[in-house]
């Protein structure tokens, strides 16, 4: 079974219309779900809990899109082998 791993994360963004953050030191990091039901789930949590803060944005990155188990590695993915 292949694994859909994904991200959610979010921070105060410099404008509500844009997804530039404020401060990237300051990104929340919610973590990492196995589904997107999960994901969702979290992200809905903070997205309702920093309501009040228009440039409070959470994101849902789908990790499991960023690789293909079927492509062969870069030269920079696999360092030392």
């Amino acid at each position: 079974m292949t694994q859909r791993l994904h991200l959610v994360f979010g921070g105060e963004l410099v404008d509500p219309g844009r997804t530039t953050f404020r401060d990237v030191d300051d990104i929340h990091i919610v973590g990492m779900f196995q589904d997107y039901q999960s994901a969702y789930t979290a992200w809905k949590a903070e997205a309702q809990r920093t309501v009040d803060n228009a440039h409070m944005r959470y994101f849902i990155a789908h990790i499991h899109r960023l690789r293909d188990e079927e492509a062969e590695a870069g030269p920079t993915e696999e360092l030392g082998d």
